[in-house]
């Protein structure tokens, strides 16, 4: 499977947000990209989101690395890669990885970044070559969020595993291999878990849905920012670390587990939620926290990378 530096031209499949970023990050590192998308405009808006998206980086590419093609099957033909950010409706999936695989090269993986469906649900539509078709799903934005969950399906080969984790990392990504795929693979899941004992607070209204967020983006937040939950836990238990959390907190803990809600999402509770963040964004501009916070994000993970914890 072509990997790291030798992928140089790299298929995006969808001009959307997701497909978008990614070709901003390919551009970045100096690789062609041969982008399709069928919706009309399509190629006008992915250039002009691009083109911020490489502004936001401080980075000056030449933009005749980037072509556009109405013809799925042409620009799977060119590319050493190809990363697909599509709808997140299986029969799309299937119908666009049967055409990705017909027309691409044996040895180009094929990588979704669908944000939850199992690999093996829309592989099974690949006729020549379903063991290069995996998931490398990014996280939001990935032109700056370094995470890559990298899944594969029942008929995914290590090789094409291995192919992704490389370049990914290659392409200076922190790439993750998930073992099993689960629907909405790892961290979605935890942004699930989290959010239902919030969406539970509120609803029981226990805290507001602006005191949530303040409580996380002031709280563990920050911490889980620069280390993950179970590193912080360790480092939390002093002198003895992980077993001491475990043996002082984890009973507390497992009660805690029991107490936790399982909401309903009606029509009520999302109504609460909805009023609740247009409150918290009353008289802000989203698009100026959005990039106040993209900023934040380049200046972390340049800052981390300076201290060694990236």
């Amino acid at each position: 499977m072509i990997a790291g530096e030798d992928v140089r031209t790299v298929g995006v499949v969808g001009a959307g947000s997701i497909g978008a970023s990614w070709t901003a990050l390919a551009l970045g590192r100096g690789l062609r990209v041969v982008a399709t998308d069928p919706a009309p405009g399509a190629e006008e808006a992915l250039r002009s989101t691009v083109a911020a998206r490489l502004t936001e980086m401080d980075q000056a590419v030449d933009q005749s690395l980037l072509t556009f093609t109405g013809d799925l099957a042409e620009a799977a033909a060119q590319a050493d890669l190809v990363l697909e950010g599509g709808p997140e409706r299986l029969d799309v999936k299937q119908s666009i990885f049967a055409a990705l695989d017909a027309a691409a090269r044996p040895d180009v993986v094929l990588a979704s970044s669908s944000s939850g469906l199992l690999p093996s649900s829309f592989q099974s539509a690949c006729a020549r070559h379903p063991e290069r078709v995996l998931v490398a799903h990014p996280f939001n934005p990935p032109h700056l969020v370094p995470l890559v969950e990298v899944v594969g399906g029942e008929l995914t080969s290590d090789d094409a595993v291995q192919a992704t984790v490389t370049t990914m990392a290659h392409w200076g990504k922190r790439p993750i291999h998930l073992r099993r795929e689960l629907p909405g693979h790892v961290v979605n899941r935890l942004q699930a878990a989290l959010w239902r004992e919030a969406y539970y607070l509120v609803e029981q209204g226990v805290v507001s849905v602006e005191d949530i967020d303040v409580a996380i983006s002031n709280g563990p937040g920050l911490r889980w920012a620069l280390l993950g939950p179970f590193a912080t836990q360790h480092l939390s238990g002093g002198p003895g670390g992980m077993a001491h959390v475990l043996e002082h907190l984890g009973p507390p803990m497992v009660e805690w587990w029991r107490d936790l809600g399982s909401p309903e999402l009606t029509p009520e509770l999302a109504e609460t939620l909805v009023e609740g963040v247009r409150a918290e964004f009353e008289g802000r501009s989203e698009a100026d926290v959005m990039a106040r916070r993209d900023r934040a994000l380049r200046e972390l993970a340049a800052l981390k990378a300076a201290l060694g914890l990236d």
